[in-house]
């Protein structure tokens, strides 16, 4: 990485990128560090062609207690203050848009993310883990969009990206009662794809499955993702036009020749593990 983090360590191999929250707060709390740390991050993962797929874990026992509160106060306070001055309301949704920025760079990455949950995902995480591709999780995860119970309406991404994971219904469940949900209920939901019985398993499981989708030929991926997003406010006849756009170049490339070349000889392909665009 170019710059030094306060609130992420980074881990670069075969392709994978594995991003840990370190905090500083308590249980990887969202200080003002993260949320200016991690828009940047993004930037220079998204410009590293070596990296294929990105995970993101927690660091100590949990993934994240979500907003740091006492340390982002100073930055809401007009928010808490309840100031009705049209001035503090242009800093505070300039501010929100800003912490939003971070998740929506997760989100519209060319590069698959994995999020790998384990202990509390709370808040700010659950936002956080909404705007990856997929969710993992041990069994000690506890999810909550705990905003509720802070008198605010979650704001940075959650009630956007989880009613197409979970539906309508369950996310206006989480949203409305504040309420913690166990592994069991993330798991029969759609919140997350699988779940480990341990945060070990769990990591393992999470480096595994990004080294398979690192392995496949970048352009591939990247286009599976490009036309899963912008399908998902589209009708089924625009999806397909574009993904019949997409695949007319991307079957000109040298890996689509090396993948069928491949098949005919019955060996592995070989393909090119680095991709121009950021890729």
């Amino acid at each position: 990485m170019n710059q030094p983090y306060q609130s992420l360590s980074f881990g670069l191999a075969d392709g994978v990128m594995t991003v840990s929250l370190l905090g500083p707060g308590k249980g990887n709390a969202m200080g003002p560090e993260f949320w200016e740390e991690l828009p940047n991050a993004m930037d220079e993962i998204n410009q590293m062609p070596d990296v294929r797929c990105i995970v993101f874990r927690g660091s100590g026992d949990h993934f994240s207690y979500g907003l740091d509160i006492a340390r982002m106060m100073p930055r809401i306070a007009g928010m808490a203050s309840g100031s009705p001055m049209a001035n503090e309301r242009r800093k505070l949704m300039a501010q929100i848009r800003f912490m939003q920025s971070g998740f929506v760079k997760m989100h519209e990455s060319a590069k698959p993310v994995i999020a790998a949950v384990h202990g509390w995902c709370i808040g700010g995480g659950v936002n956080m883990i909404a705007a990856a591709d997929i969710r993992l999780c041990s069994r000690d995860a506890k999810f909550s969009l705990r905003e509720a119970k802070l008198a605010i309406t979650p704001d940075i991404g959650g009630l956007q990206f989880l009613p197409h994971l979970i539906g309508q219904g369950f996310t206006r469940e989480m949203a409305f009662t504040g309420g913690d949900y166990d592994a069991t209920f993330a798991e029969r939901v759609g919140l997350v794809n699988h779940v480990y019985e341990t945060p070990d398993a769990l990591f393992e499981a999470a480096n595994t499955l990004a080294r398979q989708i690192a392995d496949n030929p970048a352009p591939a991926v990247q286009g599976a993702k490009e036309v899963l997003n912008y399908s998902v406010n589209k009708s089924i006849e625009d999806g397909l036009q574009y993904v019949a756009v997409w695949n007319s170049s991307q079957m000109q490339s040298v890996d689509f020749g090396e993948a069928m070349q491949a098949t005919i000889e019955k060996r592995k392909a070989e393909f090119n593990k680095k991709i121009n665009r950021g890729y």
